[in-house]
C-alpha cells in the first residue's frame, strides 16, 4: 500500500511549494529542496549501516532531524530519536536495547554521545574536532554531504521507500523505534512500520480537514511521536508548510503564528497554558487561525473557555505512541458544542470499553494506525496487543449518548478507597477549576482505615482548609484528599504529562 516515499512523491508532485521554514537558521525549504537533502543523508546512511541496523538521533529540532528521520526508510535502516532532556544513564539503556550501531548528535549533546556504547558517532552540522582522548568507541565526524561512493543502492520510487526489517513488505517493516517515557519504568521500544506513519499522516489530513495552504509550527520535540506524526506528517500528506522551532518559546510562538500567518497549531496542555499567561495571548492576530488543539493529557476546561473567548476554535484530541498519535476527530461546531470531549474514533477505527466501572471503562483500539509491538519485549507486548487486534490502552473514559469520548484518566492510576473506585482526574479536574490553582495532580497512598486515599500535590496561593471546603461542595467525601502538599510546579513531560512517580519521591 505504502510502497513510495512520502517526501519524494510530495516532491514529485509539488516540488516548488513551501515544505519547510526553520525558525533557527532562516531557511526555507521548498519539498524539492528538502527532498534533496534527504537523499544526501540517505547516502551517508547507507555507507555507514546495514539494512536493519538502528541509528539514533540526538538533537533538538532542526533540518538535519528531519533529514535523517525520512533518509531512514530510503537507507532501510531504523531511526531511533532520544529525548535530548534524558541522561546518558537513560541513554545507554534505549542504545544498549535496540543495539544501536550508529548516533548523530549536534555538539551541545556530545558529552553524552561520546559516553553512550555506538560503535560509530556522527557530529553534524558542522562538527569541532574531537579530541582522540574521548571515550567509548571509535569515532566518526562527518556531516549529511554525500560520502564519496555511497551511493551503492540507491533508487528512486519503490526502492527508495523500502523500509527495514526482513520477512514482511514495505508497510510491515520496522521503520523508526519510539520509546516511550518510561513513567512507569524502563522506557520501551515501540516498533512503529510505515504503514502506521503513513496512515495516520493521511487519516489526519482527511478527518481534520487539513490543506495545501495550511501552516503549522512545530515546537515540540521531534523525537516524541507527536512532535514527528501528530502533524509534521499529516502536513506533509496535504502539501502544506512546517515551521520548524529549535524548542518552545513562548514569545517567540506568538511571533511565529502572526508571521507566518499559522493556521493550525498542535499544543500540550502546559504549551497551551503558557502561551495563555503570556502578554501577547490577549492581542495577538488570530485571523489566520483555523483552529488549536491540545493532546498529550487532558485538557482543564478553563483553558479552553479562555481560548473561544478569544474567539479560537480550539478541539481536544487522543493518540498514544503505540495506537497512532491521532486516533479522534470532532468537527468545529462539535468543538463547542462538546467541550472537553476528544470527538469520535476517526474513520476505521475501532474503540471499545472493557472493564466497565458505571459509565467508565477502559479503552481498547483498533485500526491499521497499530503499531507492531516492543521492541526485544514479548511479555509487555502481549500484555497489551491482543490477538484480536485491540490495543489496551490503559486509560479510562466515557462515552456519551451521541458517541463522543472523554478521557477519565489513567488504569494504573485509579485507586480503591473504602472500596470505592476513585479516579484522580477527575479531582485534579476539580481542582485546577479553583481561580487560586494553576496545576494540581493526585496520587494515592496506603491508608490504613480506608486502605488507599489521595494526597493532592497543588500549584497556587490557597489553604489546605480552602481547598477541603472547596472540593467538599463538588466532590464526595470518598474523593476528598487526605493531604495536600504545596510544590512551586510539577515534573511533567515534554508531552505534559505529570510524572507521579516523582511526585512520591517528596513524601518521603
Amino acid at each position: 500500500m505504502f510502497d513510495f516515499d512520502l517526501l519524494s512523491e510530495r516532491a514529485r508532485v509539488t516540488p516548488d511549494r513551501l515544505a519547510l521554514v526553520s525558525i533557527e537558521t532562516g531557511e526555507r525549504l521548498t519539498y524539492a529542496q528538502l527532498d534533496e537533502r534527504t537523499e544526501r543523508a540517505a547516502q551517508t546512511l547507507r555507507a555507514i549501516l546495514k539494512p536493519g541496523d538502528r541509528f539514533g538521533i540526538l538533537a533538538h529540532n532542526c533540518i538535519e532531524f528531519l533529514e535523517l528521520f525520512f533518509a531512514a526508510g530510503r537507507a532501510n535502516a531504523i531511526a531511533v530519536p532520544l529525548s535530548t532532556r534524558a541522561t546518558a544513564h537513560e541513554l545507554t539503556h534505549i542504545a544498549t536495547d535496540c543495539e544501536m550501531r550508529a548516533l548523530f548528535y549536534t555538539n551541545e549533546f556530545a558529552d553524552i554521545a561520546l559516553a553512550l556504547p555506538v560503535p560509530t558517532k556522527l557530529a553534524f552540522p558542522a562538527p569541532a574536532p574531537v579530541p582522540a582522548s574521548a571515550p567509548g568507541a571509535a569515532v566518526l565526524v562527518a556531516s549529511l554531504a554525500p560520502t564519496p561512493g555511497a551511493g551503492a543502492g540507491a533508487g528512486t520510487g519503490k526502492d527508495r521507500g523500502a523500509g527495514a526489517g526482513s520477512g514482511a513488505g514495505p508497510d510491515e517493516q520496522t521503520y523508526c523505534l519510539l520509546y516511550t517515557s518510561g513513567t512507569t519504568g524502563k522506557p520501551k521500544g515501540v516498533m512503529i512500520p510505515k504503514r502506521q506513519l503513513y496512515w495516520n499522516g493521511y487519516n489526519t489530513a482527511l478527518n481534520w480537514g487539513l490543506r495545501e495552504d495550511d501552516v503549522s509550527p512545530v515546537f515540540t520535540p521531534l523525537y516524541h511521536a507527536g512532535g514527528i506524526a501528530a502533524f509534521l506528517i499529516p502536513i506533509f500528506c496535504a502539501g502544506g508548510t512546517i515551521v520548524l522551532h529549535k524548542s518552545f518559546h513562548v514569545a517567540q510562538v506568538w511571533r511565529t503564528i502572526e508571521q507566518e500567518r499559522c493556521t493550525v497549531v498542535l499544543g500540550v496542555p502546559t504549551i497551551w497554558k503558557l502561551l495563555m499567561e503570556a502578554s501577547e495571548f490577549a492581542t495577538a492576530d488570530l485571523k489566520c487561525v483555523r483552529w488549536f488543539i491540545s493532546g498529550g493529557a487532558p485538557l482543564p476546561q478553563y483553558i479552553i473557555d479562555a481560548y473561544q473567548q478569544r474567539g479560537v476554535v480550539f478541539k481536544q484530541g487522543y493518540g498514544m505512541t503505540e495506537v497512532g498519535v491521532n486516533c479522534f476527530t470532532m468537527t468545529v461546531e462539535d468543538s463547542f458544542r462538546k467541550p472537553g470531549s476528544i470527538g469520535k474514533p476517526m474513520l476505521f477505527t475501532e474503540v471499545k470499553l472493557e472493564n466497565m466501572d458505571g459509565n467508565v471503562g477502559e479503552m481498547y483500539i483498533r485500526g491499521p494506525h497499530v503499531s507492531l509491538g516492543y521492541w526485544n519485549n514479548e511479555e509487555a507486548t502481549r500484555a497489551a496487543y491482543g490477538d484480536d487486534g485491540f490495543f489496551r490502552t490503559g486509560d479510562l473514559a466515557r462515552r456519551d449518548e451521541d458517541g463522543f469520548f472523554y478521557i477519565a484518566g489513567r488504569r494504573k492510576e485509579m485507586f480503591i478507597s473504602g472500596g470505592v473506585n476513585v479516579y484522580p482526574a477527575e479531582i485534579e479536574a476539580e481542582l485546577v477549576a479553583h481561580p487560586s490553582v494553576s496545576d494540581a495532580a493526585v496520587i494515592a497512598i496506603p491508608d490504613d482505615t480506608w486502605g488507599e486515599a489521595g494526597v493532592a500535590f497543588i500549584v497556587g496561593n490557597i489553604t489546605s482548609d480552602d481547598l477541603t471546603a472547596y472540593l467538599g461542595l463538588r466532590i464526595a467525601k470518598y474523593k476528598l484528599p487526605r493531604r495536600f502538599v504545596f510544590v512551586d510546579a510539577l515534573p511533567r513531560t515534554p508531552y505534559g504529562k505529570v510524572e507521579k512517580e516523582k511526585l512520591r519521591t517528596l513524601l518521603s
